[in-house]
């Protein structure tokens, strides 16, 4: 199993915000400061990590490594934190 490490920002739209294209980072540190840096302009940012299997398919459930952001969506305030 492999790690992955995912950054989701959003940006205002005319109903709330919008999903930006994920962006998949190194280490739990690299997510961290990409989700800090891209949280000084963008209403709502988050990280996780996930273990998974590409091959097969198989993924368990992502951990929270930071959260920026007014409120936290009922799918990530359900995330583990590291």
């Amino acid at each position: 199993m492999a790690e992955f490490f995912v950054v989701q920002s959003f940006s205002p739209a005319k109903r709330g915000m919008k999903p930006d294209i994920p962006v998949q980072a190194t280490s739990v540190m690299h997510a961290r400061r990409m989700a800090e840096r891209l949280a000084l302009q963008k209403p709502m940012v988050f990280a996780t990590v996930m273990e998974g299997d590409p091959e097969s398919g198989d993924f368990g459930e992502p951990k929270l490594i930071y959260f920026h952001g007014d409120e936290k969506p009922e799918e990530v305030s359900n995330m583990q934190p590291i």
